[in-house]
């Protein structure tokens, strides 16, 4: 069978109609992916398109087909994710602790694959050139270190995030989930579920609400 330029130009279209509108439903988030399932959603778009276009043995209503099934996915990956914490860690995973009270994590950063060398050059590329400076290092899901070091006064992570304490920016603190509760408490908050965002400023807590 031979090539169709036109019905190329039309599966060609469809892949473009298709990534632009999951861009404006799903977000901004494929544009620079926060999660190994944001960049596994790009690359399995990238082969649906790429393996099936030049293909003449898959018809434009075949093609069709599969983007509206990889669509339909997206959005119910994305739905799930973020009204499911559990399976949201699952599928993104958390952040790793490499560093902590200036003792770095040897086994944490093979399994995360970091060599000594890799460890020493991100924390040069920040301007860190002693560990024993770091008060907490973490790898997030994106493959960036963010470092707190010693004396700095606000945390560099938020208290609460989509109504889920985060427990190691307490430690970071030296404060515990009761401390915040109590806190919280005084300020008028009491299910941690309702609060979408909530920071630590210089001894204050900005809280977002749904």
């Amino acid at each position: 069978m031979n090539l169709s330029y036109i019905e190329t130009a039309i599966k060609l279209t469809l892949g473009l109609l298709s990534l632009t509108l999951v861009i404006n439903i799903y977000g901004k988030g494929n544009l620079a992916p926060n999660s190994a399932s944001d960049q596994v959603q790009n690359y399995v778009l990238g082969g649906i398109i790429g393996g099936v276009i030049y293909n003449p043995a898959i018809t434009v209503l075949q093609f069709f087909i599969i983007l509206l099934i990889w669509f339909m996915l997206v959005i119910s990956l994305k739905w799930l994710k973020t009204n499911n914490n559990t399976i949201k860690k699952y599928l993104d995973g958390e952040a790793v602790t490499l560093i902590k009270n200036g003792v770095l994590d040897v086994e944490a950063c093979r399994k995360a694959g970091f060599s000594g060398h890799d460890i020493s050059f991100k924390l040069r590329s920040q301007g860190v050139y002693t560990i024993s400076r770091v008060k907490r290092a973490d790898l997030e899901q994106n493959g960036q270190l963010i470092i707190v070091l010693y004396g700095e006064e606000s945390p560099k992570y938020p208290l609460i995030t989509d109504g889920v304490i985060r427990i190691p920016t307490l430690e970071s603190l030296d404060k515990d989930e009761a401390w915040l509760l109590e806190k919280l408490k005084e300020q008028g908050y009491e299910e941690v579920g309702n609060i979408f965002l909530a920071e630590y400023d210089k001894g204050n807590i900005n809280v977002i609400t749904y």
